[in-house]
């Protein structure tokens, strides 16, 4: 029996997943490196930085001592012992590491887990943008509803917990947070916090939080997990990982912490996706990360972080017809370019073809980005003082 379909459109399920904005502003910029052109890197969130010495040297004694086999699929139990003692120094809430906390190979992982380990067609999920293009393609993927809350450039792009009760509706299954914010550096307040967990609560939400970015905040902006709030360990689940805050990306390990009853479908989900993460990592991890000199390496890094985001901020408020909302948190700025004719699309296409300077057009974040770029600081100094300069004369050159 022939059957005519074509065999390569894949399933219904990727067909719905969108190609990510972000890799295609990377693969045109790394296009134009192989041309021999000086591309300035403002796109990804990738700091520039090495992965602290002690940890790889602790990594490369792990391989030694043979830590090359199946590991258990939670994670190493050392490693969750670390990570569950530093969630409540933190938070105050303590996720046994026996059953409550999961490692998983890298923060993309986590997200795909628990989104898809929950998520079913028709469940509304709501999400505010813009965001991390994650969220969105993989509701879209299990055939959940994808439910769009703008955060607003006029509200500090905080969330406004009105609006969000009145997008609840007897579908609606999860809110997807992250905090602090990729794009927007929103670190959101304790009395919005607090207002979402109490909405959660009456409705019978859960709620993913992605708090990659916890421990990037500035000008003494205050970090809080939505874990710390009443009723919030037993229907949230909190991602975490190690790329950002240790300059870990290509090493690929995350974790998620959960209520134990939550955890037993995540589980199932990790055992099929992964099955367990490379143990001579995670032992690395777990024998160097707490230690003085790590620990070190870390606080010259985020020192580098804030200096870096006000040289950025610095240069911005020079450029006429640019505007933005001040970040407290993560390592983004939201620029506005509408001022300027343009679109982020256009600004951030032109920019890159002309002066070779990449940043994100935020549309690929939020329909309602449309006027915004993603400036990146995790970049060097070196590279902000030379994408300004190049911002400039484009600017020049449009006058």
């Amino acid at each position: 029996m022939k059957k005519e379909y074509d065999i390569a459109q894949g399933s219904k399920g990727i067909q719905r997943v969108a190609a990510s904005p972000i890799r295609a502003i990377l693969d045109r910029a790394a296009e134009l490196r192989s041309q021999g052109k000086q591309v300035i890197p403002l796109s990804a969130g990738e700091p520039n930085f090495h992965t602290p010495k002690a940890i790889k040297e602790a990594a490369k004694r792990a391989i030694d001592e043979n830590y090359t086999h199946y590991g258990s699929n939670r994670g190493l139990l050392e490693l969750r012992k670390i990570l569950s003692g530093q969630m409540k120094e933190t938070s105050g809430v303590l996720y046994d590491p026996e059953s409550e906390v999961f490692v998983t190979s890298s923060g993309a992982e986590a997200i795909n887990n628990a989104i898809m380990a929950f998520v079913d067609e028709g469940d509304e999920v709501i999400i505010f943008t813009p965001a991390f293009v994650s969220y969105k393609n993989l509701v879209n993927f299990c055939g959940g509803v994808f439910v769009d809350i703008p955060l607003k450039k006029e509200n500090g792009f905080q969330i406004d917990p009105a609006e969000l009760e009145a997008h609840i509706t007897e579908k609606t299954k999860m809110i997807i947070l992250n905090n602090p914010n990729n794009p927007t550096g929103a670190v959101y307040t304790r009395k919005v916090l607090e207002e979402v967990a109490a909405l959660a609560v009456k409705y019978n939400l859960l709620v993913i939080s992605d708090e990659m970015y916890s421990r990037l905040t500035y000008d003494g902006a205050k970090f809080y997990s939505i874990c710390e709030f009443p009723g919030m360990k037993e229907r949230s689940l909190i991602i975490s990982g190690f790329s950002k805050t240790y300059a870990m990306t290509g090493w690929r390990l995350g974790y998620i912490m959960t209520d134990r009853r939550l955890g037993i479908p995540l589980l199932r989900m990790h055992q099929y996706s992964t099955t367990c993460s490379p143990t001579f990592i995670q032992k690395g991890l777990a024998d160097s990360m707490l230690l003085p000199e790590t620990r070190a390496e870390v606080e010259e890094m985020l020192a580098s972080f804030a200096k870096r985001r006000r040289l950025l901020l610095q240069g911005l408020d020079t450029l006429e017809g640019i505007t933005y909302v001040k970040p407290f948190g993560a390592f983004y700025v939201m620029a506005d370019v509408s001022a300027l004719g343009f679109t982020g699309q256009e600004f951030a296409q032109r920019l890159l073809e002309e002066e070779y300077v990449a940043p994100v057009p935020a549309v690929g974040l939020g329909n309602s980005c449309r006027d915004f770029i993603r400036i990146s600081y995790a970049a060097s100094e070196e590279d902000l003082r030379e994408g300004l300069k190049r911002i400039r004369k484009f600017l020049e050159m449009q006058a």
